[in-house]
């Protein structure tokens, strides 16, 4: 099923293995001629352009943006009992391993009297977005707001499409999630217009102020993603989030049936999302073929996920050696990476590009997905080659607090002079030598 791309018996560099290897193509610039009417109209006409995009792009147009309080409420009520449990744990996890990542203020005496400290201060608000297209992500608020509080984040809002069999409210399950994380503010927008609200602000159909946030995080489809590009600069972003991707580096030792699996979860994101395969051996190859063929006819999403998996995006990568399938991991970065090898715990160990890596046959991604207590906000697109996962730092600033004496000052004056002269910058020197000169 998976279309093959065969790299044994050659070592190709980096620049040739990113013009080999399966990727998803996701052009934001494409894109953007189509949001910037929809940014440009939120900023000129607030609520009103905002309800309008909501009625043609989600085929309802919610009463008001802002969610009343008590369907919040009613949302949690209603929540089945075992999706709760579910939830309760996910947060559980996830505040776990998120408390340990807070950076504390560190202060450097640089010279007697001279003192330069880091402060970490949170974001003061922040817009946390949960995608609603072809499937629900409760767990993608968790995976926001989690790092967000961790981070001392005082004021957020969610935001989720509305929904017109909700009666324009986000999904239930989104409604919950934001109740059992404690957020009460939560807006029934999305799509580009979403980021745009929440760049900009404006004013609600009851009157109420829908106040602009100073950092946009969340995964969404390329028109969010196109958005908070356009957007960039007047609000923070956390990334450009692209279609979803998993890759597995496997040897004659892994499962083919966990292989398939895995690589089957993720390709019932997106018709676009993108599975690849790396092995050192055939066999294993043709077996997870031939479980793909199996495995694909009974899963729910059979169409979704064939034509992802069918699509130039997916494939396997057939190497010689393990060695060189973690060259060739490295240099794909992929947004999820599975170890299914023998020693995968050392394997893993050597891998430098991947947003978040799952080791040995008992860590599949959807574990990561939910419960791992690991953020499953990630780079993709071979971002991971040079940026992290969403986490408490995305929510933090350091502020860098330089405190030094009259005597400190003096001491380092005429070396302050010497560069600001190098520079031909002299007022820089003086206003240094201007506070010795009485």
């Amino acid at each position: 099923m998976l279309n093959r791309t065969d790299l044994r018996g050659s070592v190709p560099s980096p620049a040739e293995l990113r013009a080999v290897l399966p990727r998803a193509e996701v052009d934001v610039d494409a894109a953007l001629h189509q949001v910037r009417p929809v940014v440009e109209a939120v900023r000129d006409r607030g609520v009103d352009a905002v309800l309008e995009y909501s009625e043609r792009f989600d085929g309802v147009r919610p009463a008001s943006v802002r969610v009343p309080a008590a369907r919040i409420a009613a949302a949690l009520e209603g929540l089945d009992p075992a999706v709760r449990a579910a939830l309760e744990e996910s947060i559980a996890r996830a505040r776990k391993v998120h408390a340990e990542q807070r950076r504390t203020d560190k202060t450097v005496q640089v010279v007697p009297g001279g003192t330069v400290t880091e402060r970490w201060v949170p974001v003061a608000r922040v817009g946390l977005y949960a995608p609603g297209g072809l499937a629900v992500y409760p767990s993608s608020v968790v995976m926001n707001v989690v790092p967000a509080q961790a981070a001392g984040v005082e004021a957020m809002v969610v935001c989720s499409p509305p929904q017109a069999e909700f009666d324009g409210l986000p999904h239930p399950t989104i409604l919950a999630a934001a109740a059992l994380l404690g957020v009460a503010e939560v807006w029934a927008v999305g799509g580009a217009q979403a980021v745009a609200l929440l760049a900009y602000g404006g004013v609600d159909t009851d009157g109420g102020a829908l106040e602009p946030v100073d950092l946009v995080t969340g995964p969404g489809n390329l028109y969010v993603t196109a958005a908070k590009r356009m957007l960039r600069g007047l609000v923070g972003i956390d990334a450009e989030a692209g279609t979803t991707e998993i890759a597995v580096l496997a040897d004659s030792t892994a499962d083919p049936v966990h292989v398939a699996a895995d690589l089957i979860s993720q390709a019932e994101h997106d018709p676009a999302a993108a599975s690849v395969l790396v092995t050192d051996s055939v066999e294993l190859a043709d077996a997870v073929d031939a479980e793909l063929e199996r495995q694909v006819k009974a899963t729910k999403h059979h169409e979704r996920v064939g034509t992802a998996l069918r699509g130039k995006q997916s494939g396997t990568v057939l190497v010689s050696t393990v060695d060189d399938g973690l060259l060739v991991v490295n240099a794909y970065a992929a947004e999820h990476l599975e170890i299914q090898t023998a020693d995968a715990s050392a394997v893993a160990a050597r891998v430098r590009s991947a947003g978040a890596v799952f080791v040995g046959p008992h860590s599949p991604v959807s574990l990561g997905d939910y419960c791992a207590g690991s953020n499953h906000v990630l780079p993709t697109g071979g971002c991971a080659r040079h940026s992290s996962g969403l986490s408490v730092q995305t929510f933090l600033r350091g502020i860098h607090v330089v405190d030094y004496s009259e005597a400190a000052l003096r001491e380092v004056a005429d070396h302050v002079v010497a560069l600001a002269n190098a520079e031909d910058l002299p007022a820089h020197g003086q206003a240094v030598t201007a506070r010795f000169a009485r």
